[in-house]
Parts: structure tokens; C-alpha cells; sequence
């Protein structure tokens, strides 16, 4: 499966009873438990390749610009 790392052990270790999740954001994501400790590991998979299939870029939106103050002399 994935290795992560576990916080408690402070150590990399291969994620037990993974199971692969798909945040709210739509990246992948493996969720499991350390086998050492038992605590939860959370592994986020890949960069722009783990974005759901099928789904088109957002492009940025221009941020409005402030208007310049005029100098008081």
C-alpha cells in the first residue's frame, strides 16, 4: 500500500487498512492507521493528476484593483 508518516511514532511507516478517499476538493487521498501505534495516517496523492477526471481547470479571477488615491498637497 502507501507509506506515510506517523506524527505519533515520528517515523515513516506503511499505512495499515488503507482505503482511498476522494477529498472535498476533489484530490485523492489514503486514509489508514499506523501499524505500530494504531494512529490515523493521512496520505494526499499526487498534484494536478489526482483532480478528478473530466473536470476542467477553473481559470483565476482577476483580483479588482483599488483606485489610487489622489495626493492631498
Amino acid at each position: 500500500m502507501a507509506e506515510g508518516y506517523c506524527v505519533k511514532c515520528k517515523a515513516k511507516k506503511e499505512i495499515a487498512n488503507g482505503v482511498e478517499e476522494t477529498m472535498k476538493n476533489g484530490r485523492k487521498a489514503i486514509k489508514g492507521k499506523c501499524p505500530t501505534c494504531g494512529t490515523v495516517m493521512f496520505k494526499i496523492l499526487g498534484g494536478k493528476a489526482a483532480v478528478a477526471a473530466g473536470s476542467e481547470p477553473v481559470p483565476a479571477t482577476p483580483v479588482p484593483q483599488k483606485p489610487e488615491k489622489p495626493s492631498g498637497q
